[in-house]
């Protein structure tokens, strides 16, 4: 059996054409590197249980957050010494540079460039949790399920999207500097255009501020569909990504 298993889900039909061209290089990545792939569609989210799944049912993005770690465990459960999640609108570029790290668990990094109040082009160093990555032993993923369950628990408001997710690593990590894969990246809507136009003070703050040149990219489907960037020029982006990198 292969050591490590790539998992990714999302649910069927894909909302955007473009998204199987993600799909299909995570899983070339995977298949090159002699690794397991594995596709889940909305059966993941059996793997909540009854309260916290009622809980989550007008957020999925909550609920995908929690069912992805129980998913990676269970992958480690049944064997695998290495298992790793990437999400559906992840684009591998560059799978030669894409390698995994030694260490025992890793996350994505977020270099986000956008606007502040002024309109001055402002990036913020976050991590992410469209790329994870743990190792059989770590020490981190049964901490990250078990404080996600329990923040959902008392939770009695309207959470925000990423409260489980980027917000909860992202605080997590100025304390604690988790492990970080640098070339697994995630780009604003901002840079994406930039690299549409071939250049831009967005895409060179970006540049600037990523401490390696990535290698793989979160492309922020739901957010690119807000900001009004069209499957044409997410094909058109995916194109530009695959030929040259970012």
């Amino acid at each position: 059996m292969p050591d490590t298993l790539i998992i990714q889900s999302h649910r069927h039909p894909l909302p955007h054409a473009w998204l199987q061209a993600c799909l299909d290089s995570v899983a070339g990545w995977a298949q090159v590197n002699g690794y397991h792939y594995r596709y889940l569609g909305d059966e993941i989210f059996a793997l909540l249980d009854r309260e916290l799944l009622d809980k989550t049912r007008a957020q999925p993005v909550i609920a995908s957050d929690l069912a992805r770690l129980i998913s990676l465990q269970q992958g480690l459960a049944e064997g695998y010494d290495c298992v790793v999640w990437c999400d559906a609108d992840f684009l591998i570029f560059d799978p030669d540079g894409f390698v995994l790290p030694e260490c025992e668990y890793a996350l994505g990094r977020e270099i986000w460039v956008q606007h502040d109040a002024k309109q001055r082009l402002r990036s913020f160093a976050k991590v992410h949790n469209a790329l994870l990555m743990f190792r059989r032993g770590n020490s981190f993923l049964d901490f990250y399920r078990a404080s996600a369950e329990r923040l959902l628990r008392l939770n009695q408001g309207r959470m925000a999207p990423q409260f489980i997710g980027p917000k909860w690593l992202t605080a997590v990590h100025n304390i604690a500097l988790c492990p970080v894969m640098e070339s697994a990246a995630m780009l604003s809507p901002l840079v994406m255009r930039d690299c549409l136009a071939g250049q831009g003070e967005a895409l060179r703050l970006f540049r600037s501020k990523s401490p390696v040149a990535p290698a793989g990219a979160n492309l922020s489907s739901s957010l690119s569909e807000r900001e009004g960037l069209s499957d044409l020029e997410m094909n058109s982006l995916i194109e530009i990504l695959l030929q040259q990198g970012i």
